[in-house]
């Protein structure tokens, strides 16, 4: 699933392709990945409209147009966006008034797709936590520690802290010497600070190579992301480990995998 690296790769890329161009054609091949409002009104709502920005919030895409409308778009496990020509897979594709095209890539048809007067009253984003970058370590402290849910599912869930997924999660975990077990309350200040600042490293980490391409997720070109060779923990079962050399763990933590180093993270 893209993570807040990914998105924010790909609201970047939007923000320099697409900014200020009109939506002149709306090309809808698989109508359930529009949410809201009918089809009908998606396609009316959306032609002739210029965009006037690109907003990132946790994991959502949203433009806004001219007509103080929002385009929400919501890519889940296995969507991403495509910029240049039409693409004969879009479930979804915009034409713009450069004769280019946005291609909404989803193969399992598990995003979503929304056309709304506002975003901010959208029910997931009104339950959304802080974002990492938005928070001090003494905020951070008093998030996690009233919290007996092992640590590494509580960063993954998106009404405490949001825009953190299974990737960095790991990776942050792992820089932190943390054990993804320990319930959040056992970790001390000085552990919460450290974790908090290797949460936002791996995050910019993540931007500043373009995300993680470890499943569908591709930048608005159709390119991979450069950050999954930087992954230290994640997908390396078995591996030995940068630090110690032992192997890297795997387990299940709230269904899902969670690689680690039993011997580094305590």
């Amino acid at each position: 699933m893209p993570e807040l690296p990914e998105v924010e790769t790909v609201r970047r890329g939007l923000e320099k392709s697409i900014l200020n161009k009109k939506i002149t054609e709306v090309i809808i091949k698989r109508k359930n990945v529009v949410k809201e409002p009918g089809v009908g009104q998606f396609k009316k709502g959306l032609i002739g409209k210029k965009v006037k920005g690109i907003i990132r919030r946790a994991k959502l895409i949203i433009i806004k147009l001219e007509n103080n409308k929002y385009l929400i778009i919501h890519l889940r496990i296995a969507g991403w966006l495509e910029y240049g020509k039409q693409m004969e897979k879009a479930r979804v594709v915009f034409k713009l008034s450069n004769e280019k095209y946005l291609n909404y890539m989803d193969q399992r048809l598990l995003g979503e797709l929304r056309l709304r007067n506002s975003y901010e009253d959208l029910n997931f984003i009104k339950t959304l936590g802080p974002e990492p970058f938005d928070i001090n370590s003494k905020q951070f402290q008093e998030i996690i520690t009233k919290r007996k849910t092992n640590i590494k599912t509580l960063l993954l869930n998106q009404k405490v802290i949001a825009g953190i997924g299974n990737i960095y999660a790991q990776e942050a975990l792992f820089l932190s010497g943390i054990d993804p077990q320990r319930p959040a309350y056992s970790l001390s200040n000085k552990e919460a600070g450290s974790l908090l600042k290797k949460i936002i490293l791996v995050l910019k980490e993540g931007i500043k190579y373009g995300g993680s391409s470890v499943d569908t997720y591709r930048n608005i070109e159709g390119s991979k992301g450069g950050m999954e060779k930087r992954l230290k923990v994640y997908g390396r079962e078995n591996e030995p480990c940068f630090s110690c050399g032992k192997a890297i763990a795997k387990i299940a933590l709230a269904g899902r995998g969670t690689c680690f180093c039993a011997y580094c993270q305590k």
